[in-house]
This record gives structure tokens, sequence and C-alpha cells, in this order.
């Protein structure tokens, strides 16, 4: 029987195509358990063929002693990739990277990258802290993880077609150890931080010398890169806290601090603050006058929440046309609180502002005093409060100047207790009454309503026990209702009317 030149020439081919992938099927023996982690910043690469982690091929490593990071094309596009163990071809396949590693407490930035899909995760593959699973080209993924202790990573990547890559980069804390409740001495430290709440640490920067604390810093302009000790920032949507260990001799200083956008300013550690425009504003400023003297914890805050950025402090010592020698005060025996004040020096003084607070850090003014003519000899001034609440008051003077300046005395704290059992309630009013009670042995009492400049708004007689009394006020606001007997007061309360 005869056979065709084509049936042979199929034969042929067919037994060449047999011949070549018996050539290319060499027997090889699988390695690797797909299990261990990689340790000492060495990973262990499970391969595997197909994308989905389909057949195990054999193990590489990635990294080194000295550093983790790695960035890998296997090779090339459709090539063989060696392996301990088998070789894959590089189209179709997989790798599931495995590392165990410890980390001293910090914000470590980590940073991945592939083509296709990858995703990173520090709990052994329960949680993906980078999750870039799908088909696409060369591309990183970011992310800030807050890490202390030892973890296990995880970082898988597959490849669908043609091009192939993957990369890992580890970015240690910025700044790492660094003590950011250190305060400068006589000059700013201004530590850094991502994010529009101190966020993230990124480093820390000076402002101001020994001698001049004054400073007016832009960053280098809006959204653009600004070095610090540790890791550099982009210039929108981060913060900044400034510290200083400041001593000053006695006087009156003028401090004047200024932002886009957000701003406060502490002289007490950041427990209270003197200045507090925490907004999103252009660039403005706000001025704080005060009778120093002292060492002081200064702190002053700034944000940026995007545009133009800018924060700046000047400080001077201001010479008022008025010096206060004493400021004192005492409780009555009748329940009232007596401030009395000397100074000297008065030319060209405006005004006294007698100013009152129930926690020491909100004051309201509640009289105004001019001051009296013959300013060159020393002046005796006095002002009785005649409805301080009952507890804790604190009383302070601002003092005026004609162009406005502005200067604070110290702040006295007056206690007044309550004579009697009385009540007054509630003290947010919506219904427009209050109930008073008083006790069986306070005998026939007044009831008085002042607003907080101390002008008397209403009176009322009232018996001992429980009455109901309709205000008579005409605003809303904030107001003393004031219990007094025949010779003393009794009790003095804060209500808010509504």
């Amino acid at each position: 029987m005869k056979t065709s030149n084509n049936t042979l020439k199929f034969i042929l081919a067919t037994l060449a195509i047999i011949v070549f992938n018996m050539a290319n099927a060499q027997t090889c023996t699988v390695q690797g358990d797909e299990s261990t982690y990689g340790t000492s910043n060495t990973w262990i690469g499970y391969v595997y063929r197909g994308a989905n982690f389909n057949i195990y091929k054999g193990y590489v490593t990635e990294g080194s002693a000295s550093s983790p990071n790695f960035d890998e094309n296997f090779g090339g596009d459709r090539v063989q990739y060696a392996t301990n163990g088998c070789s894959v071809y590089t189209d179709t396949f997989s790798v599931r990277y495995k590392l165990t590693k410890t980390f001293t407490d910090g914000d470590y930035i980590f940073t991945t990258g592939g083509d296709d899909g990858y995703r990173l995760s520090t709990d052994g593959g329960a949680t993906w802290a980078i999750n870039n699973w799908a088909d696409h080209s060369y591309n990183t993924s970011t992310a800030t993880i807050h890490l202390n202790g030892t973890y296990n990573l995880v970082f898988e990547y597959y490849e669908r077609y043609i091009n192939n890559r993957v990369t890992f980069n580890l970015q240690a804390p910025c700044a790492s150890g660094e003590n950011t409740a250190a305060y400068g001495a006589e000059s700013w430290i201004g530590y850094v931080y991502s994010g529009m709440n101190f966020s993230t640490y990124k480093g820390s920067y000076t402002e101001g010398n020994s001698t001049n604390p004054n400073f007016d810093q832009n960053f280098g302009g809006d959204n653009t890169t600004f070095n610090t000790s540790g890791c550099a920032i982009t210039t929108a949507n981060f913060s900044v806290r400034y510290r200083m260990s400041k001593t000053l001799t006695a006087g009156t200083y003028l401090i004047t601090v200024g932002a886009d956008d957000g701003y406060r300013l502490s002289l007490d550690g950041g427990a209270t603050y003197v200045i507090t425009k925490w907004a999103d504003q252009g660039y403005n400023t706000t001025t704080y006058t005060a009778t120093l003297s002292g060492t002081y914890n200064m702190v002053l805050d700034y944000y940026e929440n995007g545009g133009g950025n800018r924060v700046s402090f000047s400080m001077s010592m201001a010479t008022l046309p008025v010096r206060l020698i004493s400021f004192n005060g005492k409780v009555s025996n009748t329940n009232k609180a007596e401030l009395v004040w000397k100074c000297d020096n008065a030319e060209n003084f405006s005004h006294f502002t007698v100013q009152k607070s129930t926690d020491g850090r909100v004051f309201e003014d509640v009289n105004t005093i001019v001051p009296k003519t013959d300013y060159a000899s020393v002046k005796t001034y006095a002002y009785t409060d005649i409805t301080p609440l009952t507890g804790t008051n604190y009383y302070r003077l601002a003092m005026v100047d004609r162009d406005e300046t502005v200067a604070y005395s110290t702040v006295i704290v007056l206690s007044v207790k309550s004579l009697s059992a009385a009540r007054v309630y509630p003290t947010v009013v919506e219904g427009g009454s209050i109930y008073v009670e008083t006790g069986s042995a306070t005998g026939q009492v007044k009831l008085e309503v002042y607003d907080m400049n101390g002008r008397l708004i209403m009176g009322r007689a009232l018996t001992n026990g429980r009455q109901q009394v309709s205000l008579q006020v005409k605003n809303a606001g904030t107001y003393v209702a004031r219990i007094s007997g025949s010779k003393e007061n009794i009790l003095s309360q804060m209500i808010v009317v509504r």
C-alpha cells in the first residue's frame, strides 16, 4: 500500500512535536513546603502555574539581610523562570511570598506594585492592608501601617498575560524614637505631621533663636515638598505642633499669631489656650496681651487644609501708660466679692474692665471703670460684685489704652459659700419660670435676677419653702439668680434663659 507524500509529512511533523515535548518535559523534583516563612528580611516565594495558585512548582527567595525590598521581572515575558524545584512559564502564573519580620513601635510605609494583581497582609493572609487584585498594567499602592512586634507578612502576586513585574518597598518610620513632647529652649521645635489632626508623625524642624522666637513660615509654597528631620511632607493637609520653653522678665507682652488655616496658642503646655482660631480660613492674625513673668511652656498648634499655607508668631514687650501696683479681692461677710487695686502713671489710659469667669478660662466683662484725672499719683480703685456665684469665682482686670492696647492683671480666685440651704432650678430655663427652695430657718428672702453686667432685671420677695417664679426676662441669655436675706447673700446661681 502506498503512502501519499502529504500523509508522510503529517506523520513526520507529529513525531517531531512529540520528540520536542519529551525533550522539554524533563523530570524535576518540587521543593519547599508552601508554608514556611522567610526570616532575616529574606522572603520565601512559593511559585505556582496558573493565576490562582493552581499547581505548585517550587520556591524562590527575594530580599537580603539588609532589606526586604525587591523588584522582580522573572527574566522577561513568556520565558522559563527557574525555581528551587521546577521552572514555570512566565505567563499565567502566581507567587505567594512569605516573611516573618519584627518591627519596633512606629508607622511604616509599605509600597507594593505589580502587573497584574497584588495584595499585602500583615497577619498571615487573614486580612489585606493593600489589595489590588485585578488584571492591569504595572502600578503601585501605598499604605502606612502602625506596627509594634513580630508579624507574618504575606505578599501575593499573579500574572495573567504578557508583561510581568512585582515590587515591594518598606520605608522605616520617620524620626523614630524622637520625643515629640520636648520643648525647645528659648526657641521653637516644630513637630510635623501628615494629616490635619497630628495623625502621622514625620519629623521636626526649628524656628526662631534664643534671642528672638519670632518667625513667619510658608513651607516653601503650596502643595510642594517640605523637609524635616525625618521624612519630607507635601504641604497640603498637614499639621505642626510647635513647642518652646520661654523665660520672660516681668512685663506686659503683645503676642500675635497668624495662619492659613487653623491656629491656637497655649502658655501652659496645652492645658488652656489664650488664642483659638481652629478653623479653615485665609491668613489672619490674632493678638493677645498679658502681664507675664517667669518660665512658660508655650504650644503653638497649626494645621493646613489645602491651598495657601502660612503660620507666623511674634512677641514683644508692650508699654502701657498705666502701672498696676496691686490687685486684691475678698469675700465680705454678706457674700459679696470686693475687689481693690492700685495704679499710677495712667497718662493716655482709657479704662479698666472688670472681668469674671466661672472656670478661669472664659471671662466676661462685668463693669467698666474710667481712671481718675490725676494720673501722676497712686490711685486706688474698687469694685464690688454683688452677685458672685456660690462656689469658685475668678476675676481679672483688662487695662485698655487709648490706642486699644490691652493688658491683663493676674487672676484672683474667690470662693463663695452658701450661708443657708437654698436651691434654684432648672439652670437652663425654657418654660419661662424657675423654682426656688429655701429652708425653714431662712425666713423671708428676696429673689433678684441680674444680667452679666450686674444690672438688676427683676426682684421679688419670697417666703421659705418651694415656690415657682415667673421670670420677667425679655431676652435669651445668661443671668444670675440671687437669693438674699435681710443682711446677706444666701445663694447666687447662674441660669441660662432660652
